[in-house]
């Protein structure tokens, strides 16, 4: 995996929202088909690193790559359109739209919309609830039938890499499970997972790797498994603290 350029990579960014720096010489990679974690408490910087990468958090120092181009600087449209496709926080689908719509519309910025029906049928084969739900308006849908939708959504656009804001958030232990299920499923499908989650031994769990951020820079990062057996880890983030 490591003989390969990586599709994502931070070097020495910091970022900032207006005067205020935020993130301090993040350093991050993502290999091809990695599953990579990025974790921590609350205001520790994990979702402004994903908007970072999508360039609503602008950097002063430093660089993003994207499959070695720099992407940092890019408006959001451009970042979408060379491959990267994100599940927000809270998962924000188009509540008033069918499920079929809001897949529709993952594809806007696609240029073979002959093969995007080909895809809706690969991603009702992975989610078969959304097949069901398909001319239902995204509001009816449970909160676990909504992450589908937006992972759904996300995916229908081909990505080089999926970056997932909090896929816990809001939901049931039972469906947390389910979630991670199906982004394991998805990453074992060949898609590059960046996700961010405090939930650290379920994200551990189906990880490849892991980064820590503490107050805006990064404190540890290592495999998935290295991560679980650190000691530091197990006192501060896998010990049932219930804002990790």
């Amino acid at each position: 995996m490591r003989e390969k350029e990586p599709i994502l990579e931070f070097e020495h960014v910091d970022a900032y929202y207006g005067s205020m720096q935020v993130l301090f010489d993040i350093n991050i990679e993502v290999f091809p088909e990695e599953l990579v974690c990025l974790l921590g408490g609350n205001a520790s910087g994990k979702s402004t690193t994903l908007k970072t990468i999508m360039g609503v958090c602008k950097i002063k120092k430093g660089c993003i790559r994207l499959k070695g181009k720099r992407i940092d600087g890019k408006p959001t449209k451009f970042i979408v359109a060379n491959g990267v496709a994100i599940v927000p926080e809270n998962r924000r689908i188009f509540p008033r739209l069918t499920v079929l719509e809001n897949l529709e519309l993952g594809a806007y910025l696609r240029d073979d919309q002959n093969n995007v029906r080909k895809d809706i049928e690969r991603i009702f084969e992975l989610f078969p609830i959304l097949r069901q739900r398909a001319n239902q308006q995204g509001m009816t849908l449970s909160g676990g039938e909504q992450q589908m939708l937006a992972m759904g959504r996300a995916l229908i656009s081909n990505p080089d890499i999926l970056l997932m804001d909090e896929p816990s958030m809001g939901l049931s232990p039972m469906l947390v499970d389910q979630q991670f299920r199906l982004i394991q499923e998805v990453n074992q499908r060949g898609t590059t997972v960046f996700m961010v989650e405090q939930n650290a031994n379920m994200a551990l769990s189906i990880a490849n790797r892991g980064y820590v951020l503490q107050t805006g820079a990064i404190v540890l990062a290592d495999t998935a498994q290295a991560l679980l057996n650190n000691k530091m880890m197990q006192e501060a983030y896998l010990g049932g603290q219930e804002d990790l």
